[in-house]
């Protein structure tokens, strides 16, 4: 019998020894672990094959729309880097099998194709790169098709959302569970991290220290490339104004909302808790739910001492409610708050708010802890691009926008709550005449 001799990173060793249900890696660039677990399927192949077994091993990422998406190649440089095992390997354009055919990959796109994983027969692997973006909803439907007795789940990604799903499932699963074995891989612990390599690291470190840290460090991306907001969170925290804050007793607190729905796949409902300190804003508090009614958003309020906030709606907040004949903005009045509903901006109102919002950053203090899930939001918010002609079709809407949506309103709303009633672009303009009583607004 020979044997075999594999270089891997001495970090990845205890990853791959021994029994384990998940096995996977965590970090930034050229860590060589995305390297390392593509030669390590195919060393799982040709073991399998050996020993007469026969199954698929299955590569996803959340988005392919082709094999040029999938990892195929990645697992092809990997075969050919050990001469050895690329012996065992029938390897052509668009796939790759042991020479006998017992063990072949298949390459799919989770977002896509997540139903058609049940069909798939005798998994014995599956190895999930790029994972960051996978859902939860997927990661229920992937893990149940591992039905072979010594199946694995391999995983690897870079960190982005602290609160994404895979990062939650995966992130300190190893605590706890014996059979989790997974590590944090960046390039210090790749001992063949090239100089090439090396140089776009330190320029990276030089001309993009922003994303330096999630790029290279693994460490979650704190502003996204392109957001919207991106150069004002920069100098926000250059400039200090991310601490703790203490709202000022003195000064009326506003909860400024996006609102969601109430279905399981509803938007989210967002809320800034925010205070006008003469030509400062400051935002003091952020809640985010998904799928719950207008009681449980009451409640929060209520439990975090903002009885008496003042709150600010959006048009719809005088929509009646999908589920009950009620609007948020009578049914905020009939709980005890004072409420004020700011008229829709037409066509093009979402940039609007962006752009009140980014002449106001340079005001605006944030409660770092409190507000973490928000400034997260804001940080993401970005445009929507289609890439073939190079153009943008306005702001994405995800899991950021309703956070940011918000975000937008209490730049939007500033001028009605310090009474700028000569401003141009006072939203009041639009229904100082409607009748109603806005008491004081």
């Amino acid at each position: 019998m020979t044997t075999a001799q594999i270089k891997i990173p001495a970090k990845l060793v205890s990853v791959f020894e021994g029994e384990a249900d998940v096995r996977g890696a965590h970090g930034g660039r050229g860590s060589a672990k995305t390297r390392t677990f593509a030669k390590m399927t195919a060393v799982r192949a040709h073991m399998w094959d050996m020993a007469g077994r026969e199954g698929i091993i299955l590569c996803g990422r959340q988005f392919m729309n082709s094999l040029a998406d999938s990892s195929l190649e990645e697992i092809k440089a990997a075969i050919r880097d050990e001469p050895w095992l690329e012996a065992h390997f029938d390897i052509g354009d668009t796939y790759v099998r042991t020479k006998s055919g017992r063990i072949s990959y298949s390459f799919i796109g989770l977002a896509r194709n997540l139903n058609s994983i049940k069909s798939k027969a005798r998994i014995l692997l599956a190895w999930i790169d790029e994972a960051e973006p996978v859902t939860e909803e997927a990661w229920v439907k992937l893990i149940p098709t591992l039905r072979e007795e010594d199946s694995e789940l391999w995983i690897t990604w870079n960190p982005e959302r602290k609160k994404s799903a895979t990062n939650k499932r995966w992130r300190h699963a190893n605590d706890n569970d014996p059979r989790v074995k997974i590590v944090e891989m960046n390039w210090r612990d790749n001992p063949w991290f090239p100089e090439i390599l090396n140089r776009v690291r330190l320029k990276d470190m030089r001309e993009r220290p922003d994303q330096y840290p999630h790029i290279w460090e693994g460490e979650y991306l704190t502003v996204v490339e392109g957001a919207y907001y991106a150069l004002q969170l920069i100098a926000s925290r250059a400039a200090g104004r991310m601490q703790l804050i203490s709202a000022d007793p003195l000064m009326t607190l506003y909860a400024v909302w996006d609102i969601g729905g109430t279905g399981a796949k509803a938007d989210a409902t967002a809320i800034w808790i925010v205070q006008y300190v003469g030509q400062s804003i400051w935002l003091l508090d952020y809640y985010e739910a998904v799928g719950q009614p207008l009681a449980a958003h009451v409640e929060w309020l209520r439990e975090k001492g903002y009885e008496k906030v003042r709150c600010i709606l959006p048009h719809d907040g005088a929509n009646h409610e999908k589920v009950v004949q009620t609007t948020y903005e009578g049914a905020l009045r009939e709980a005890g708050f004072h409420t004020v509903v700011i008229p829709n901006q037409g066509a093009g109102a979402a940039m609007r708010r962006i752009q009140a919002a980014r002449r106001l950053f340079p005001q605006m203090y944030f409660d770092e802890e409190c507000c973490a899930a928000g400034i997260e939001a804001i940080s993401f918010y970005h445009e929507k691009r289609d890439e073939e002609r190079g153009v943008g079709l306005g702001p994405n809407h995800d899991w950021s926008s309703h956070g940011a949506d918000a975000f937008g309103l209490v730049a939007v709303a500033r001028p009605i709550i310090l009474g700028a009633v000569n401003d141009d672009e006072d939203p009041r303009d639009q229904w100082r005449d409607d009748g109603r009583d806005y008491g004081g607004y």
